[in-house]
């Protein structure tokens, strides 16, 4: 695996001697066990079951709000303990950020390079933009919530200098084997947990429902409820759980750096069996690979996942990622409650059950489940400490049942366990993290030989470099001539001081005997004055970058000039065929999707559409894998030369396809997210004139970004898409809607490749536009891509007047985006 030479990488070569009997991997393994870690008692479970690093969350900022998180107090500590054992950390900044929460993000971000972490893997661009410009030394992971599924999305945050990109869960073997042999950035794969139904980062199902945005790390997961279709329930939206342990060799030779397991949000228990699982399929020998495949499955099967499926890494159109006909909860199906009184119930096991088991009460009305302990265990009315599967039990139950309600298997009792204070003391010992040190020497003689020769040492913490010159005097030929062994040993000793030596470079030094105890008096001496000078201008400089990025902060805020006067309306329309009829009505640009049927359109309209390049807008399809580049590629070459330079970019690789014409007019889709200045002004960096600002968004975050210079436009009107799936929905037809348990519709239409899910009620703001003119919103789009041609002139007329539309929802906009 590539490692850069700074100061926030993880050991290659450590002072600290292992610590206790948890596996200690010398040096990372390509590829890496990345586990979840949504707690400290997960935390040590991914530790001592053998992972090579893990991915968690601070208590702001992250895509599991709902789960622990950590403190940075925590956080300091933990990465002393995973350093130690030559483990890493990668941090969790996968949301997006309001404009508000930009300058708490600056003091995190700060914090963060403070402690020197491993990564941080995110979804805004403006967390990218912020540690680029003032925190480099902190790695940047693009998080698979940026919808990264292709090379261009690659290749684009590869320049910008990220490390490593998780790719989305839509890709193939093939498609994956394929970007890593053309990119030197690491590729991470979610190879086992829960699978989002819609497309990462694309999902507006909880925000629309109730303003917790999955977006913001606070998804409610309305996709495993139950819907109807026809008179048919089913959980048509609820997928089952991803499990490519078979695929690891696969992966391992495609390229893939890290495997990523998901559940930061599980229990340690499932940490611990999942972690062992995949380490003994990344360690195993090739040749025994059926065995270790054998006992590898069987630590799963105690991990309590739903149906396994190895999703689209095997196949372009699995069948096997949802089943409406199964429950959505985890844990094994354990039975139905037959009998319910008293706090008792009675229900026939499928599994073996012994007293600490943990079930799950499933209610038929499919409301959330709730989970408890087994203290008791009943056969024929006798106490029993265990049951085989099959048999006839009565448990004690804490919560309301009734007949008919299912019951999940979620815990053993022999899990992995580890109270919080156990936890904390096992952290206090590891002590403090140790700073890395890179040094570089060099022995120069003073003068005509025979003369004094001088030990020359550049040592290198974080991104401040520091200069030493030590005298040696008279010296005699050394016997060894491997001068940097003899170096590495005796400067890797670094004692009790704050540091452990990363590297140690010493070109063309001559092989000369530096008695041990003069080096071992220059040792001591530099890493007493990098104690005392360099971890300080260290601190100094991290002080200065906060300072500095809050100042551009606060400049981007006096800078405020607002939108201008000149009001315009832009329409969204779905064919080429609507473009003459959307200008007629008042449009100053026209947008129309780029989807394939409109691509064969082309021929077509092209000549009639020439005198109205200006005002018509090619919007790029936000999922374009690289199978589909041709056909895209061909149709912008066609756009290009019949005199169309209006385009809009859905998808951060898009930059890369359009580099190749001069003088385009970029705009941004309400996909390319933008909720805050930082965001605004990377798009602008890479060519965006005109940003959408994101559908999710609400009204005080609209009004502080309203009030910047840079051109802006609100969706005042739209279909609410929930989700984008690749997933196909077994039973479903489109046309038909279908109806959740509370009588919320969705329609269901087929495009390109896709399913989209709509809500039937669409968004609009429409009877709120004097508010944003006062906010200062001058452009306006209408998305009338759905809407049947006898309700668009309602609509204009209802824009014209700003009257409510009846039936529509506000989205976000007053009740606020969490």
């Amino acid at each position: 695996m590539k490692r850069s030479a700074d100061h926030t990488k993880p050991v290659k070569t450590s002072a600290a001697k292992p610590i206790t009997n948890e596996p200690v991997r010398a040096k990372t393994v390509a590829p890496e066990v990345l586990a979840p870690c949504g707690s400290l008692e997960a935390f040590f479970a991914a530790m001592e079951s053998g992972a090579d690093a893990v991915y968690a969350g601070l208590r702001e900022f992250s895509a599991r709000a709902r789960a622990k998180n950590f403190t940075l107090g925590q956080m300091a500590r933990m990465l002393a303990y995973a350093h130690q054992r030559g483990r890493k950390i990668y941090i969790t900044l996968n949301t997006l950020v309001k404009e508000q929460e930009l300058p708490q993000l600056v003091e995190a971000l700060a914090e963060l390079a403070r402690l020197r972490v491993d990564g941080v893997i995110v979804q805004d661009m403006a967390v990218a933009r912020l540690v680029r410009n003032f925190f480099p030394s902190i790695p940047l992971h693009a998080s698979t919530q940026m919808t990264i599924h292709n090379l261009p999305g690659v290749k684009l945050l590869e320049e910008y200098g990220f490390e490593r990109v998780v790719l989305a869960r839509e890709l193939q073997l093939a498609d994956i084997a394929s970007i890593a042999s053309q990119t030197s950035a690491e590729l991470e794969i979610f190879v086992h947990g829960a699978l989002c139904f819609c497309v990462s980062g694309q999902c507006h199902f909880s925000s629309l429902l109730g303003g917790h945005s999955g977006n913001r790390g606070r998804c409610a997961q309305p996709c495993r409820r139950l819907y109807s279709h026809r008179g048919k329930e089913g959980y048509y939206f609820s997928p089952n759980d991803l499990s490519a342990l078979e695929l690891i060799p696969e992966l391992a030779a495609a390229g893939v750096t890290s495997l990523k397991i998901e559940g930061r949000m599980k229990s340690a228990d499932y940490v611990a069996k999942v972690v062992k699982a995949y380490r003994l399929m990344v360690d195993g020998d090739a040749t025994a690979r059926k065995e270790t495949l054998k006992a590898a499955k069987e630590l799963l099967k105690d991990s309590f996942g739903r149906t396994p499926t190895k999703g689209f890494l095997a196949s372009s159109n699995p069948v096997d990622i949802a089943n409406p006909w199964l429950r959505g909860g985890t844990g094994r199906f354990s039975g139905e409650v037959r009998q319910a009184r008293q706090g008792q119930i009675s229900f026939e096991t499928r599994d073996g059950l012994r007293v600490g088991d943990r079930l799950r009460l499933q209610p038929k009305s499919d409301q959330a489940g709730q989970a408890w302990t087994l203290r008791e265990l009943y056969v024929n009315r006798r106490k029993v400490h265990e049951c085989k599967a099959g048999t006839l039990v009565e448990v004690a139950c804490p919560f309301e049942a009734r007949p008919g309600d299912a019951l999940f298997k979620v815990g053993a009792a022999d899990a992995f366990g580890m109270s919080d204070e156990a936890a904390n003391r096992k952290l206090q010992a590891a002590g403090p993290d140790r700073v890395a040190v890179r040094l570089e020497l060099r022995c120069e003689q003073q003068g005509p030989a025979p003369g004094p020769w001088t030990l020359q040492i550049t040592a290198r913490v974080g991104a401040a470099a520091f200069s030493c010159e030590f005298p040696l005097g008279d010296l005699e030929p050394a016997r060894n001539s491997d001068m940097a062994g003899v170096l590495q040993a005796r400067f890797s000793e670094t004692g009790e001081t704050p540091f452990h030596l990363e590297s140690l470079q010493a070109p063309d030094f001559p092989a000369l005997f530096i008695p041990p105890a003069r080096l071992k008096e220059i040792r001591r001496e530099l890493y007493q004055r990098l104690e005392q000078e360099g971890t300080a201008e260290e601190r100094r400089r991290i002080a200065a970058a906060k300072a500095e990025a809050l100042l551009e902060l606060q400049g981007q805020r006096s800078r405020i000039k607002g939108q201008g006067e000149r009001e315009e309306l832009l329409i969204q329309v779905d064919s080429p065929s609507e473009v003459r009829w959307a200008l007629s009505q008042g449009a100053r640009q026209v947008v129309v999707p780029l989807h394939r049927a409109a691509i064969h359109e082309l021929p077509r309209y092209l000549s009639r559409l020439k005198g109205d390049a200006d005002q018509l807008v090619w919007q790029l399809p936000f999922m374009l894998f690289d199978q589909e580049l041709p056909l895209i590629t061909e149709a912008l070459d066609a756009l290009y030369q019949a005199g169309f330079r209006c385009f809009e970019v859905t998808n951060p690789g898009q930059f890369k396809l359009l580099q190749r014409y001069a003088g385009l007019q970029l705009s941004s889709g309400y996909r390319l997210f933008t909720l805050n200045s930082q965001a605004l002004a990377f798009w602008q960096e890479q060519g965006i004139q005109r940003a959408t600002l994101y559908i999710e968004d609400d009204r005080e975050n609209l009004t502080d970004l309203l009030q910047l210079s840079q051109p802006l436009t609100v969706l005042v009107y739209s279909p609410v898409e929930v989700m984008a799936t690749r997933v196909r929905i077994k039973e479903i037809s489109s046309g038909a809607p279908l109806t959740s348990d509370r009588g919320e519709g969705y329609r269901i239409r087929g495009r390109d490749g896709f399913t989209h899910i709509s809500a039937t009620t669409p968004f609009s703001l429409l009877g709120r536009l004097m508010e944003l003119r006062r906010m200062g919103c001058r452009s306006f789009m209408l998305d009338l891509s759905e809407t049947p041609p006898e309700r668009r002139g309602e609509l204009l007329e209802a824009f014209r007047s700003d009257r409510v539309v009846q039936g529509a929802t506000l989205f976000n906009y007053e009740r606020g985006l969490t």
